[in-house]
């Protein structure tokens, strides 16, 4: 009996023509060696052909969706504050309810490709997520706007592994790299793209244009997806372990919830923290040990056998720790140190943005003819290089150093994260492709938040240990006024009559804390050239058999 996404390939292929069904594969569970033979009129080996550059196009327009939402929103936070009379700690869980739902729906994304079938799922994720934005833009309060920004999470959380999943079928393992390359195009300038579309949203419209760009976005995205994903249909072939999802997702969901409160606590000892952690670590804990045990686990940890999978993955995690986490204070550093309006701190990004597309493209390629061992960490000492610029911060720092900094950055990011996902992606069969990206995706989620909660306890800790102004109070919440937060408040038009030795010590404590901070995931960075000094530095097969068995080299799947 096929399993569904072999027979999703068979089906899908011989209905468009041009390719032949081997014996083989009728007859029993075939690996892509055995499964095909492709015409020999087919288009070049490497080369992206017009019908998988349209089904990219569809998981492109809903990868631009999720990813420029989160950007869009990080700007947003000052905006939130104002609008429902919140604090800082209240708005971020704007931020933080998005990625808890996508925590929990991440690991249910490879079952429910395979049993629902992936364009139903996926065009599924879509409408979730623009009722979502639609939902969001109505919210009176801040308490609705987080609401509603689950359900989002819920829609956003799917779109990712199932478009990867999609994607990598349509093309095969020969061409992943550059089909990485296109998927990772919104993927890096969502950095650039979202802080300058948010501020320029709110600067002149309203902040509820952060959400209602997705409406039009979305209804767009569906309509294509209909026509341009191939029908595929659900051939239920696997249980759904329930047992593993009554672990995996609370457990996830309640570790993340933790450190995610790390920045409103500021202790780690604090009961909402720990307790949430621990009961979060002992769910995923008994997950890892149980998922071995069933046939079809909920996540499949024994795809870590595959020693490309594991090692990438590692070092993606490590990678997002360090330069997620960091990378949501640039746009922030230029907001609160700088005073900066919204629209121009997103300008300011762009060059992060223009270095990565620049150096995407030639990563991609090079990703399908050079092991990533030997270009991932060229690119991340550009990276390194690009991050030390931003250890060295003040209040007058030249935004020439620091554009360029970016720059360099954005060069290195370029051709960084996706060759890893794709060594990642690339030796993995294709009925492990939609538990694959879910593990990768995972990962990756974990990594980003953990990330931010370490990167904002550090800072707001800094921050907290202003000296506090004698008979200041603030406005908002009625607590002691620090120097710093009356400098930063002051940066964004607050009047406070404040002396102005006082404000500018409290600038000049305030652009240290965000030093300090940046030292901290420069040291991260640099960390990461130990798990990328494990990947692949010689040219293997593009996949091959069950994790552990020897890769045997594949024909091309061509439409």
């Amino acid at each position: 009996m096929l399993l569904a996404a072999d027979r999703w390939q068979h089906e899908y292929l011989c209905a468009r023509g041009g390719v032949r069904c081997a014996p083989a594969f009728c007859e029993g569970p075939p690996s892509w060696g055995s499964s095909f033979v492709t015409d020999q009129a087919a288009a070049p080996p490497g080369k992206l052909d017009a019908a998988v550059l349209k089904i990219a196009g569809v998981v492109v327009l809903g990868a631009i969706m999720s990813i420029l939402d989160i950007t869009v929103v990080s700007v947003a936070l000052p905006t939130f504050q104002t609008e429902f009379n919140a604090t800082y700690a209240q708005v971020a869980w704007t931020m933080t309810g998005y990625t808890l739902a996508l925590a929990t729906v991440i690991p249910l994304s490879g079952w429910a490709a395979d049993r629902f079938g992936t364009k139903r799922l996926y065009m599924l994720a879509l409408l979730l997520f623009t009722a979502g934005s639609v939902l969001c833009a109505t919210a009176g309060s801040i308490e609705q706007l987080v609401a509603y920004r689950v359900l989002q999470g819920l829609g956003g959380g799917m779109l990712m592994p199932i478009g990867m999943t999609i994607m990598t079928r349509a093309a095969g393992p020969e061409r992943i790299g550059r089909l990485m390359a296109v998927l990772g195009v919104p993927m890096l300038l969502g950095p650039i793209g979202g802080p300058i579309l948010g501020g320029w949203l709110i600067e002149a419209a309203s902040w509820h244009w952060v959400f209602l760009i997705n409406l039009p976005i979305g209804i767009i995205a569906l309509v294509y997806a209909q026509f341009a994903l191939p029908k595929d249909e659900a051939h239920p072939s696997e249980s759904f372990d329930f047992v593993g999802m009554l672990m995996l997702s609370p457990g996830l969901a309640l570790f993340l919830f933790g450190v995610s409160s790390l920045p409103e606590t500021g202790t780690i000892t604090a009961t909402k923290v720990w307790v949430t952690m621990l009961i979060g670590a002992v769910l995923v804990i008994g997950f890892v040990f149980y998922s071995f045990k069933p046939k079809h686990p909920l996540l499949d940890l024994r795809l870590l056998k595959n020693r490309n999978l594991s090692v990438a993955s590692l070092s993606l995690f490590v990678f997002v720790i360090a330069f997620m986490g960091a990378g949501l204070l640039f746009p922030s550093y230029f907001l609160q140190i700088r005073g900066e309006s919204t629209l121009d701190a997103g300008l300011l990004m762009a060059p992060q943005g223009i270095g990565a597309v620049l150096t995407m493209p030639i990563a991609g390629m090079l990703a399908d003819k050079i092991p990533v061992g030997r270009t991932v960490p060229f690119a991340m000492v550009l990276i390194a290089a690009g991050f030390f610029g931003f250890t060295q911060v003040g209040t007058d720092t030249s935004y020439v150093f620091l554009c360029g900094s970016l720059f360099v950055m954005g060069l290195g990011m370029g051709g960084t994260m996706m060759p890893i996902m794709t060594s990642a992606l690339r030796t993995l069969q294709p009925v492990e492709v939609a538990r694959g990206s879910t593990l990768v995706n995972i990962l990756q989620q974990i990594g980003g938040s953990i990330g931010t909660a370490i990167m904002s306890v550090i800072l707001t800790s800094r921050l907290n240990g202003s000296a506090v102004i004698p008979g200041a109070a603030n406005p908002q919440t009625g607590e002691p006024l620090t120097e710093a937060q009356a400098a930063i408040a002051v940066n964004h038009g607050a009047q406070l009559p404040i002396p102005p030795d006082i404000l500018q010590r409290g600038l000049q404590f305030a652009a240290d804390s965000f030093a300090t901070t940046f030292w901290v995931g420069f040291a991260l960075v640099v960390a990461t050239f130990i798990p990328i000094a494990f990947l692949p530095k010689r040219r293997k097969p593009a996949t091959g058999g069950a994790p552990g068995e020897p890769a045997v080299e594949t024909p091309i799947l061509m439409h």
